[in-house]
């Protein structure tokens, strides 16, 4: 896994060169560019959120710099939190729905992390600019600059969602091609055919995303934009938008947890809609700052210290490793049991590391 799929800054497959229309293309369908070159099967597309593709993306509102930064990356992971996992189920505390997502007690996964790599961010860096602006023309005052925004019907707003939705797009795409090499690390790894692996898609979910979405306000229905940064969507049983391998328990909800410790898999529910607009959390978010995580410890005694545990780390440089240490985090575990409690999402089984692959 760590030879097939790249990682690290400025990380790129040679095999994998994207023209200008290809470029294109990936920004326009997302995932299923990816399946129709062989990147995996239509199977997989059933089980992404919005089948791996956002309407309304315009590549052409994409600056250069960004298409630029974007070329190279696709399939590849990235540094910072992003990260691929070999894990295996620990616990499961929900068995009819983890029998509906095909999860069994020591069964091996792999969950995957990424996004829209560099294009993704120079998209937010140039309308960043765009909206600081846009913010004073509308007369919004900002807590904070980074909360710049403005009218979904200006012209700003309809850009920045047109220029958004491609960049989530690219993302769909990259977790897709991912996903496939993972498939054909663990068939070479195996010495079987990478369909044998059983590795099938259980769901591949947005977080840090702006959609619009149609719910229930005031007892009528209403299409509204739902910002969900941090969050993740929270689909219940029976709704038209909850995959329909899972319609009958609800959608599937990843929440990445440390590489020390564990992940979990939840599931959508009716409470979400009422209360949450369909969220609920992604991750646990961190106890202190990449800076404050490199002065705790040297990276190489961490590694150690995981190794000694049966957790192996592969990762492109030290300095990310030492910036996520598990104990640069929230215990994951606290957070889901908030969210279980609340009843926006409720847990389904408990995911534990082996191996992990980072930046």
């Amino acid at each position: 896994m760590y030879h097939n799929v790249p990682t690290g800054v400025g990380a790129r497959r040679r095999d994998l060169q994207l023209s200008s229309r290809d470029l294109r293309a990936v920004l326009e369908r997302g995932a299923a560019w990816a399946v129709a070159r062989g990147y995996g099967t239509e199977a997989d597309l059933e089980r992404v959120e919005e089948r791996g593709c956002l309407p309304g993306a315009d590549p052409d509102l994409l600056s250069a710099r960004a298409l630029e930064r974007g070329r190279p990356q696709l399939g590849t992971l990235g540094s910072g939190n992003h990260f691929a996992e070999l894990q295996y189920v620990s616990e499961i505390y929900d068995a009819p729905v983890a029998a509906a997502f095909g999860l069994r007690l020591d069964q091996v996964t792999i969950m995957l992390h990424s996004g829209s790599r560099g294009l993704g961010h120079q998209v937010c860096q140039d309308h960043l600019r765009v909206m600081v602006d846009a913010s004073r023309r509308y007369g919004i005052a900002l807590p904070d600059r980074q909360l710049c925004c403005a009218p979904l019907e200006s012209p700003e707003g309809r850009r920045y969602l047109a220029a958004m939705s491609a960049a989530a797009n690219f993302a769909f795409a990259n977790r897709q091609v991912m996903a496939h090499w993972v498939r054909e690390s663990v068939a070479e790894a195996l010495e079987i055919a990478p369909e044998a692996t059983q590795l099938d898609t259980l769901y591949d979910v947005c977080h840090n995303i702006a959609k619009l979405e149609t719910f229930q306000i005031d007892g009528r229905p209403q299409r509204l934009c739902v910002h969900r940064k941090g969050a993740t969507r929270a689909y219940p049983p029976g709704h038209p938008d909850t995959p329909a391998p899972y319609r009958h328990v609800g959608q599937p909800v990843l929440v990445p947890g440390d590489m020390g410790r564990y992940s979990y898999v939840l599931v959508g529910t009716v409470q979400a809609m009422r209360e949450t607009f369909g969220s609920t959390c992604h991750g646990a978010g961190r106890r202190m700052s990449r800076r404050q995580a490199t002065r705790v410890g040297d990276a190489r005694g961490l590694l150690d210290e995981l190794r000694a545990r049966g957790i192996h780390v592969r990762a492109a440089g030290l300095a990310t490793v030492a910036e996520e240490r598990p104990e640069a985090y929230k215990d994951v575990a606290d957070i889901v049991r908030i969210v279980h409690a609340a009843g926006v999402s409720t847990r389904v089984a408990q995911l534990r590391p082996l191996a992990v692959i980072k930046g």
